[in-house]
């Protein structure tokens, strides 16, 4: 099947030296367009309130967000395996395949009737969370990783607001609820065929990028247990900042609608496009400091660069939350700065951390085993908080529960990266 495909799209072709930046340039294309439309399939049903079911008491929303995370939290941990093990015949195949079957999950979501459909957003997240990893290895063990890594962030934080402007302006257009996030899905199916086409032509890396970033290989579960056993303590401190930073991200992200509610009142129903403005400028500045770390040559370097980036991103978490209370800062800066904040670390680890890591260390890995690795427990964390919180009312203060949750999750996270500094400084000088 892989073969009959490739031949059909056609065969990547070498880079020769004068194509390199043309090439940088083409995969960033193509990895941002990919995900983007990803997000279409994943996120317009969170701008919707479903407010008008009352089956559960802590709402029918709730259980259509742990339904989907679910899903996603199970993709992640099958993932580890999978994503590690791909080889490149496979990755387009395998793209093709997920869109597929999250789609026939949505317009199954659309057929079933309310409550029982919140099944469906489960079968939805399952192969919806093993897109990223496929996208990522066409990216990685290439000098300019962080250049088109940060590339292929951008698409998460910017698609994240332009799917729930895409939802609210289907709803708008009294597209029901339930049909809503089908309809969605299709209008990006088109798009992420074209985009999915344009991975199929990446090259392989360059015997240069090898010789600087390592060869990256597909992993057995001998060689991952191995990778984790040898530094273990800063890799576990590295997973506990990245879990805090993911529960803190989701939590934003999928009640974006009751907490801009919360910043603007009335004001937020006339305003659609405030998920993707607020998230431009966050990606912004996010994306242009992280990814001018692909201009530091040397990986140990690399590595303490972005440790000081995330360390930078929890203060500014809870500076952002200090200015809100005391009055400083309107809604929409708020959720500027605080997206900023949480967002330079969450992408300091796709972009830097983990890639520079692997040459750093010159053990046999790869980029999609250490990610898969840190998504399963980021995304399992924030499960267990749904959980713990699943009995707050419908009605609660999501903008107060937000706030509070900043404060303390980015003083641990921010303790987490002191630690993998410390350990990983050590480790040098033994």
């Amino acid at each position: 099947m892989a073969t009959v495909i490739e031949s059909a799209i056609g065969a990547p072709q070498p880079v020769t030296a004068g194509s390199a930046w043309k090439t940088s340039a083409w995969c960033i294309v193509a990895a941002f367009g990919t995900y983007f439309c990803m997000y279409a399939f994943r996120k317009p049903f969170a701008v919707a309130k479903y407010d008008d079911l009352s089956v559960w008491p802590q709402g029918y929303k709730i259980i259509l967000v742990n339904a989907q995370l679910l899903g996603y939290i199970l993709s992640k941990f099958l993932g580890i395996k999978f994503i590690a093990e791909l080889t490149r015949p496979r990755r387009i195949v395998g793209i093709m395949l997920l869109i597929a079957i999250a789609e026939a999950a949505l317009l199954a979501f659309g057929i079933v009737p309310p409550p029982y459909n919140f099944v469906c957003l489960f079968l939805n997240g399952v192969p919806l969370g093993m897109v990223f990893g496929m996208v990522l290895a066409f990216l990685e063990g290439r000098r300019v990783t962080e250049l088109l890594t940060a590339g292929l962030c951008a698409s998460f934080i910017l698609a994240d607001g332009a799917a729930k402007s895409l939802g609210a302006c289907l709803l708008s257009w009294h597209v029901p609820g339930a049909w809503m996030p089908c309809v969605a899905g299709l209008i990006a199916i088109f798009p992420m065929a074209f985009f999915v086409w344009m991975l199929a032509q990446i090259p392989a890396p360059s015997p240069a990028d090898v010789a600087q970033r390592a060869q990256r290989v597909p992993m057995n579960a001998r060689q991952r247990w191995k990778f984790f056993r040898t530094y273990a303590p800063g890799l576990t401190a590295l997973l506990l900042m990245y879990m805090l930073i993911t529960v803190l991200r989701s939590i934003r992200s999928d009640y974006a609608a009751e907490i801009w509610t919360g910043l603007l009142g009335a004001k937020m129903d006339s305003a659609p496009q405030i998920f993707t403005t607020s998230e431009m400028a966050v990606a912004l500045v996010v994306i242009l400091i992280n990814g001018l770390c692909f201009l530091i040559k040397d990986s140990r370097t690399a590595f303490v660069a972005a440790l000081w980036i995330s360390g930078c991103g929890t203060a500014l978490i809870a500076v952002s939350v200090a200015g809100l209370y005391y009055g400083y800062l309107g809604g929409f800066t708020f959720m500027v700065l605080v997206g900023t904040g949480l967002y330079l670390p969450y992408v300091a680890v796709h972009t830097t951390i983990f890639e520079r890591l692997i040459p750093m260390t010159r053990d046999e890995g790869n980029l999609g085993y250490l990610m898969y690795l840190a998504d399963s427990i980021g995304y399992l964390g924030y499960g267990v908080f749904m959980m713990v919180t699943r009995f707050i009312d419908a009605k609660a203060d999501y903008l107060r529960l937000f706030a509070v949750t900043c404060l303390g999750m980015a003083t641990i996270a921010f303790a987490g990266i002191v630690f993998a500094g410390v350990y990983f400084r050590n480790l040098r000088n033994s």
